[in-house]
């Protein structure tokens, strides 16, 4: 039985899905040391190029070839300009489930491109993979990630107490972690049933 995801693009009407490259490198940097994912994401600070070139060209293709997950850059089709990023981890093999997460570049917010990323993403896991269960964290106060959640259909599942480290940036500049709590939420493929438009996405394995 497959137990890893293959180099994967996906295609929607105004996005392209694909592996994170080299020259991806400035623009994640970027993305990934702006304010609102320093304060609900656990990256390090400051995410630094070096760190970026380590990510794309080792850490993710670790998590990939362990089995563990998959990154995929997103990507507008008609700019190729880096919107965001969809990262499947903690994935369970023998009952088909894995947790989803999103980051939306802050120029790219508002565009409904982390529904739209989502939803493509759910849509080939339900299909292509015959994935059962998909799972998302969000934090308690993080409602744009849960606007998405409710938007692609998820259900909310319950609260994990305490399970969540934020940050929170002070007067000086400086950035202090605050505990909170995990909302979580889940989407089984009947979710999306009324919900992804037939047609609304491609797939195209071994990506070069």
């Amino acid at each position: 039985m497959t137990s890893t995801f293959p180099n994967i693009s996906i295609s929607t009407e105004r996005l392209v899905l694909r592996p994170l490259d080299e020259d991806d490198v400035p623009a994640l940097a970027d993305m990934m040391n702006d304010e609102q994912v320093v304060a609900w994401t656990d990256v390090p600070q400051p995410f630094t190029e070096v760190g970026a070139r380590t990510w794309i060209t080792a850490y993710a293709p670790g998590e990939r070839a362990s089995g563990r997950g998959l990154a995929l850059a997103v990507t507008e089709f008609l700019t190729q300009r880096l919107v965001g990023l969809i990262r499947l981890t903690a994935t369970d093999w023998h009952v088909r489930a894995t947790q989803l997460s999103y980051v939306v570049a802050p120029w790219a917010r508002g565009e409904g491109y982390a529904s739209e990323a989502a939803l493509a993403t759910a849509g080939w896991l339900f299909g292509d993979q015959k994935f059962e269960r998909i799972e998302l964290r969000t934090a308690a106060d993080n409602t744009a990630s849960q606007q998405v959640a409710q938007k692609i259909g998820c259900i909310s599942e319950g609260v994990l107490r305490g399970a969540c480290i934020a940050r929170a940036r002070a007067q000086d500049g400086t950035w202090s972690e605050v505990r909170t709590d995990y909302i979580v939420w889940s989407l089984l493929p009947e979710d999306l049933e009324g919900t992804a438009e037939p047609g609304g996405f491609t797939s195209y394995s071994d990506w070069n």
